[in-house]
């Protein structure tokens, strides 16, 4: 078997607590079967940049990382990956900033990586870059000489047209996606925007599953991540679930709970989410004391001034719903800005009588699964997805909605605390049956074997490419 470099902007060490995402699960797997290497950001900030590598082993997953100066992280983390790339990418052109100090260093950084990688690539590697941070990789690898088969995976959304032409410099950042011999996108929506994009603005063309631009020929397909289903069902079943479950319904007093998972972050949806909520205790005066709506919302990017923005209007409109609503036993809202191990959050997606996942775009969203994962067959909950997530194109059993409407997130979720237990477990079962056929193992398979085969195709053509010499 090849040997996998997996090249990130962090790397994720094996935890011993389970606590890991699916992304960290599935590519560890990959890098123990083909004895691979991960290459990423340590996290760590030195004063002067030296190129020195950073080597580790931990339970069979070999790493090398290296530290980035503090203006490194300024231009190409804070800058241009998420006050440029990450707000256009969502659509949120509004709030995208644009800065030639941070496109300088969004390319000195990944130089800096090329640099990291390309010493330690063998030409039978086989080469997986990953996410916006790192678009430009492949072809600065190609720049050094390297002929290795090469994908690239976009975790994010691909954004129209209209909208990706307002990035300086748009069509050579593109242009580099041609240095990959396969390019993944979630679905078929952010894929298709990526061909229209090519067609449109760089005159290319697209045949199925291979885009052409000039002389150079690529794979562009959609294929959805997914989960470690069994994984996270059996943590749904483990003494921390369970003890966490107890802990969550004895404080609920009988009530249903309604809970929401997100990274503090503006494309979750969670000002809207708390507004539709608003409207559900507005207009349904019979439901209060009843119902509680638990938010989970571990701050991130606290550097970034959008997402300290997104706290504080978050705290403003719970502190309001609170104000207006509670009793002195009933709080409408619990509003958590911390993370939880994967056992305990089960044990909390479990106790949940609503799932309630409203991004206002999201490339997948991995919560929509793992709610569905932790569910208990004979008594499953009910998950309410915003439309405009990856997700909602695999789980169409969920109760879909768009997140901009205050009253239809109010109905759907009347609609959820009332459901029927047969029309509940129907719904689980389907989505389910998805989550678990679509699994984290299917998603590294149906993009590596693309990967895989460019190699097989190349072979095959040798002899006659030599026999026509």
């Amino acid at each position: 078997m090849s040997r996998l470099i997996v090249i990130s902007n962090r790397v994720s060490r094996p935890s011993k607590t389970g606590n890991q995402g699916g992304l960290a699960v599935a590519l560890s797997q990959a890098l123990r079967e083909s004895r691979g290497i991960w290459v990423g950001w340590s996290g760590e900030v030195t004063e002067s940049f030296t190129g020195q590598i950073g080597f580790s082993e931990d339970e069979g997953v070999k790493t090398a990382t290296i530290d980035l100066e503090e203006q490194d992280v300024d231009e190409y983390y804070n800058g241009y990956a998420n006050k440029t790339l990450w707000p256009l990418f969502h659509f949120r052109i509004d709030l995208a900033e644009y800065a030639r100090d941070f496109e300088g260093g969004y390319n000195r950084v990944n130089q800096r990586f090329a640099d990291t990688a390309s010493p330690l690539i063998e030409p039978e590697d086989v080469i997986w870059v990953h996410d916006y941070h790192m678009i430009p990789l492949g072809q600065m690898l190609r720049d050094r000489g390297h002929r290795n088969r090469m994908g690239f995976f976009l975790h994010i959304p691909w954004p129209p047209t209209r909208l990706l032409v307002s990035l300086p410099h748009h069509t050579k950042l593109v242009q580099t996606l041609f240095a990959y011999d396969v390019v993944g996108f979630h679905t078929e929506e952010w894929l298709e925007s990526f061909r229209h994009y090519v067609e449109r603005e760089m005159g290319g063309t697209v045949d199925g599953d291979y885009v052409t631009l000039g002389n150079r020929t690529i794979q562009a397909i959609a294929c959805p991540i997914g989960i470690n289903a069994q994984e996270y069902a059996d943590a749904a079943t483990s003494e921390a679930a369970g003890d966490m479950f107890e802990k969550v319904r004895r404080s609920l007093q009988d009530r249903a709970m309604i809970v929401g998972v997100d990274r503090l972050d503006y494309s979750k949806g969670l000002e809207e989410r708390f507004n539709g909520y608003a409207r559900f205790l507005k207009d349904h005066p019979e439901q209060h004391r009843k119902v509680v709506l638990t938010q989970i919302a571990p701050p991130s990017r606290g550097e970034v001034e959008s997402y300290q923005q997104i706290r504080a209007t978050l705290d403003a409109i719970a502190g309001r719903i609170n104000g207006e609503y509670s009793d002195v036993d009933w709080t409408p809202i619990r509003y958590v800005n911390q993370g939880y191990p994967r056992d305990m959050l089960a044990g909390i997606y479990r106790a949940a009588r609503i799932g309630l996942v409203t991004p206002l775009r999201d490339g997948m969203n991995l919560v929509a699964k793992e709610y569905v994962a932790a569910q208990d067959p004979e008594n499953p909950g009910v998950l309410i997805l915003s439309r405009f997530a990856g997700a909602a194109l695999q789980l169409k059993d969920a109760l879909l909605i768009n997140p901009y409407s205050p009253e239809e997130m109010s109905d759907a979720i009347t609609r959820a605390l009332a459901m029927p237990l047969d029309e509940r477990k129907r719904r689980w079962r389907a989505m389910m049956d998805c989550v678990e056929g679509q699994d984290i193992r299917w998603w590294r398979e149906c993009f590596t074997g693309r990967l895989l085969a460019v190699e097989r195709d190349n072979e095959e053509k040798k002899p006659e490419t030599e026999a026509a010499a």
